[in-house]
């Protein structure tokens, strides 16, 4: 028999996911002491599919919630007339249990990476008062100037807050 052969996204024919060699391991469902910082996200009936739970995409809309609430409410975001805003350069998630309308959903938020102009945020989600997240995931933020969209360095009060989001996830506490 010769080699296995590869399906459409790296499902092979037997049904088996593989996992390219370059890529880092599926991230697992985490508990809540693994993040800094929370925010209450509620879903609404749109949200739903079909299957009757929360659509995939509306997953990557909770954590651009998340964390832009977050940085709006500690006033170190102003989406309508800040100099220095956030673009979503990379974006990734993983799904463990199937939240749905009309659970409440809790985000958690982390610092995982702190750059000089860019920041890698991960986001657990969890359904309604369960310990483990449902879906854990992650984006980068490189943040430009408004105008010419060219990278800057963080803003030192961004830089204050996103700091003080850095957790250690092995070891679930905050990493100052």
């Amino acid at each position: 028999m010769g080699p296995r052969r590869r399906g459409v996204s790296g499902v092979a024919h037997n049904g088996a996911m593989s996992v390219p060699a370059n890529e880092p391991s599926r991230r697992g469902p985490e508990p809540r002491s693994a993040y800094a910082a929370f925010r209450p996200i509620t879903t609404r009936w749109m949200d739903n599919d079909v299957y009757g739970r929360v659509n995939n995409v509306v997953y990557y809309s909770f954590f651009d919630t998340a964390v832009n609430g977050l940085l709006m409410d500690a006033g170190v975001l102003d989406i309508h007339h800040g100099e220095v805003i956030g673009l979503v350069v990379e974006t990734q998630c993983n799904y463990f249990a199937p939240i749905a309308f009309p659970q409440a959903v809790a985000a958690g938020v982390r610092v995982a990476q702190l750059g000089r102009s860019s920041v890698r945020y991960e986001i657990g989600l969890y359904a309604g008062d369960a310990d483990d997240s449902a879906a854990a995931g992650h984006f980068v933020h490189v943040y430009v100037d408004r105008v010419t969209r060219r990278p800057v360095a963080l803003p030192e009060p961004l830089k204050t807050v996103l700091q003080s989001w850095i957790v250690d996830p092995n070891k679930g506490q905050l990493a100052r």
